[in-house]
């Protein structure tokens, strides 16, 4: 019975604080109560902890959206993680397309030129598909974790802490409204004695609040730590995938080169393999603004018969007997040869001679 009147007790108190506090928040917002203000550091902190929840929510989402673009697959690994259970090892989009060019390359025979280079490039495909599988594991681990531990853990601790300051100070200027209303001396004596008891658990909270609160700071240098381990792993991954393919070119660079065209559209020009040598995983950044050359005034010299002295600007490895190998700078005589892949000219250096890729040359007047 007593504990039920305990109970019944305490019910009743959490009901009229809940109501006090009801009452002066509603009164603060029609401007009829006073508002006790909290310091502008305290407020400084509190809105770059909200900055910093905020922004860290949407490179968390829009990472994982980078890393995973199939939303029924992110659901699904939601779902396994908050299960506690590792989701089922799926193939990787790289890796169907280059298991399908694979089979391809099979049923239309390996021996042919189609089929021998499907096979190469789901080779290739699905190394990619490795790669991306790795980004995703250390990415999720070194980035998407801390962030998310951030959000799920410290911040709500943050969240927790300020919601009761909230509390705290609803009731430290509901008291001060009561003092100002009381009138019997020993009414404002109990007034007083509450705003002084309501006063120091404000203060208390307060302090509590702020020493979450600059902890922010340190969660910036994790973070910014963090972002480093993800631009390390996606500087590894791009340096990975751009070899693989650099790998591939040179393979299909050793099939005949009509077989390397469309048509009349163009599509079989070497890129020049020295470039690997400007090119490295510390810059992988800059390929995008890379120009390969293309003189107009080669045209000229495939409509003539004559020879030229044209200038090799990059070097360029032979991928088979019909091609001459090149070194960047040397200067080689070049002449057109009726029939000849539009991307081609024969090269000629005192007695050797193949043919060579017009796009690693300059001619000379």
């Amino acid at each position: 019975m007593n504990i039920m009147d305990f109970n019944v007790k305490k019910l009743a108190a959490d009901a009229g604080t809940f109501l006090s506090r009801a009452v002066q928040f509603t009164e603060e917002k029609l401007g009829q109560a006073e508002k006790t203000e909290l310091d502008a550091h305290l407020e400084n902190l509190l809105s770059k902890a909200e900055c910093t929840k905020i922004w860290t929510e949407k490179i968390m989402k829009q990472t994982e959206v980078l890393l995973q673009p199939n939303p029924n697959a992110r659901i699904e690994e939601f779902v396994y993680e908050k299960l506690d259970r590792k989701a089922p090892s799926r193939i990787n989009n790289p890796e169907l397309l280059g298991q399908y060019m694979i089979d391809a390359g099979t049923e239309f025979g390996p021996g042919t030129a189609y089929g021998n280079a499907l096979i190469k490039c789901g080779e290739t495909q699905k190394r990619i598909g490795t790669a991306d599988r790795e980004l995703i594991q250390t990415s999720a681990l070194n980035f998407l974790t801390p962030l998310r531990n951030f959000i799920e853990g410290d911040y709500k601790t943050i969240a927790k802490e300020r919601k009761l300051l909230q509390n705290k100070r609803l009731d430290l200027d509901a008291a001060k409204t009561r003092l100002k209303k009381a009138k019997a001396a020993e009414t404002k004596s109990s007034s007083e004695q509450e705003l002084r008891i309501t006063q120091s658990e404000f203060d208390r909270q307060a302090e509590i609040t702020r020493l979450l609160l600059e902890g922010i700071s340190s969660t910036h240098a994790h973070h910014l730590r963090c972002l480093n381990d993800f631009v390390e792993a996606q500087m590894t991954y791009y340096a990975q995938c751009y070899q693989y393919m650099l790998d591939l070119q040179k393979q299909l660079g050793s099939f005949p080169s009509n077989y390397l065209s469309n048509n009349n559209q163009t599509s079989g020009t070497p890129v020049p393999s020295a470039l690997s040598n400007a090119i490295g995983p510390s810059a992988m950044a800059s390929t995008g603004s890379l120009v390969i050359p293309s003189p107009a005034n080669l045209n000229d010299l495939k409509e003539s018969s004559g020879s030229r002295k044209a200038r090799v600007l990059y070097d360029y490895d032979a991928a088979n007997s019909t091609e001459l190998s090149l070194l960047a700078d040397e200067v080689i005589t070049v002449f057109s040869v009726v029939g000849m892949d539009s991307d081609w000219l024969m090269g000629e250096r005192g007695n050797q001679k193949g043919k060579v890729p017009i796009t690693y040359l300059e001619l000379l007047n």
